[in-house]
């Protein structure tokens, strides 16, 4: 992945490649834009793929929450001009998509979740008092993986960071909790457009039943394992993940047909 130009409009930041319709992806809590790189690389060439960077440190701390990353990303979609879009969400950006979806339904062409947050979730809890230990934030950045490889310097930097910051800090727990506050069974079933679940048989942060259950709510929608896989399909597995949802595309007449 090339080095990426931020484009900013205004309060929006986010990059974006390609032409077509338009596929907005949303990263997770401690998500960098390079978690989606080889989504991004790989559907670029027939979708326009648009990464938003959610404004998780930027929002005043009352209105830091699931629900405002949402009229954000409403603002979003807004000022770009999009009428119907393809939302694509991981971990917290799926609960956002979701929340988005709910509230703006006849703006969203299709809704993909991988390891979605939305009906329940194991949370960091309140094992934070030793954020000063770089060897816990390194194990804690591990279990969102099946093979904690994957678990790089620059990852648990990241996170390191921001758990040293009490800004920020205050501000992810304020989204988690507002994030397992709301929950979204209810809202499943009026969703009638299609969906795809892509999910890691070995996430233990939204385990397989969550997925089950998302499936179960929703009425139009297909699910897909990834074998040896944590909470982020689309790193740990690209490839696969890239396959799963490109045949997915295909299947329901989304997008160009792959060159």
């Amino acid at each position: 992945m090339e080095p990426l130009t931020i484009i900013e409009r205004g309060e929006y930041k986010y990059v974006e490649a390609g032409s077509g319709e338009p596929l907005v992806v949303l990263h997770g809590l401690f998500g960098a834009l390079s978690n989606f790189a080889d989504v991004f690389d790989h559907f670029s060439d027939r979708f326009r793929v648009i990464i938003p960077m959610l404004p998780i440190y930027e929002l005043p701390m009352l209105s830091t929450s699931a629900k405002n990353l949402a009229k954000h990303i409403e603002g979003f979609v807004d000022e770009l001009a999009l009428e119907k879009v393809h939302l694509l969400g991981n971990s917290l950006g799926g609960h956002v998509g979701l929340i988005f979806t709910r509230d703006n339904l006849d703006r969203v062409a299709s809704l993909s979740l991988t390891a979605s947050s939305g009906l329940y979730e194991n949370a960091f809890g309140n094992s934070f008092p030793r954020r000063e230990d770089k060897t816990f934030i390194r194990d804690k950045v591990a279990v969102t993986f099946f093979d904690p490889k994957h678990a790089t310097d620059a990852l648990v930097d990241e996170c390191f960071e921001a758990v040293n910051s009490r800004e920020k800090i205050l501000r992810i727990l304020a989204i988690a909790k507002s994030a397992i506050r709301h929950n979204m069974s209810k809202d499943l079933p009026s969703m009638n457009i299609p969906v795809c679940l892509i999910w890691g048989k070995n996430d233990i942060i939204t385990p397989p039943e969550v997925a089950e259950e998302f499936h179960a709510g929703f009425p139009d929608s297909d699910l897909f394992w990834i074998d040896e896989c944590g909470h982020a399909p689309m790193m740990e597995h690209p490839k696969q993940f890239n396959t799963i949802l490109d045949a997915w595309f295909a299947g329901r007449g989304i997008g160009n047909a792959h060159g």
